[in-house]
């Protein structure tokens, strides 16, 4: 069978124009079918695509673990600043599905974001900051925000069914504000780098 009769057959019954994948026995028929089959696919790529900035999702594709390097820490360091930017900016969307889209941003559940494995990187570049003991407590800073901000994130996916006082939204609200702080180090950090952000 060569593609394009395959392609025929997968197109009239996705038309619903052909019973049991059998093909129409008459010229009409085909050429008909094959006009509905070419509109369809014009219809199809019409349809809007995504933006290469597309919010996270777990459909998303996977960020490789950092493998080392300054040039290659620098660049995940800023594309990681850039998905921190985008769960702020999109904050309201993102928790709309509760605190693990949350996670997935700051790369602690999944794979998806490019904060997954972010200390290794920090810690790969300390020895490029202008002053190791200034990027050092922003490091830490940020790490502990980082954490927190998990914890909060986290805990709101269960307070309802816990005899912990608060609500989801309560929770996610205080997850946000560790985000903020976090962020701000993440410049601090950047700049101790000489990194535009």
């Amino acid at each position: 069978m060569n593609t394009f009769t395959l392609l025929t057959i997968i197109g009239a019954a996705a038309l619903q124009q052909v019973d049991a994948f059998s093909l129409p026995n008459t010229p009409q028929d085909r050429r008909s079918m094959i006009q509905q089959i070419v509109t369809a696919s014009a219809t199809v790529a019409a349809l809007p695509s995504f933006p290469a900035n597309a919010l996270l999702d777990n459909a998303s594709r996977d960020v490789p673990a950092f493998a080392g390097g300054i040039a290659e820490g620098k660049e995940r360091l800023k594309l990681a600043i850039a998905d921190i930017d985008d769960l702020l900016n999109n904050y309201d969307v993102i928790t709309k599905s509760g605190g693990d889209n949350v996670r997935l941003y700051l790369g602690t559940q999944g794979v998806k974001s490019h904060m997954y494995g972010i200390m290794k990187v920090l810690k790969s570049l300390k020895e490029e900051a202008d002053d190791i003991v200034e990027y050092t407590e922003a490091m830490d800073s940020f790490e502990a925000y980082k954490n927190q901000a998990e914890g909060a994130a986290y805990q709101s996916m269960f307070v309802e069914h816990s005899s912990a006082k608060g609500t989801p939204e309560s929770f996610l609200k205080t997850a946000k504000g560790d985000i903020v702080n976090l962020r701000k180090y993440m410049g601090d950090l950047a700049a101790q780098l000489h990194l535009d952000v």
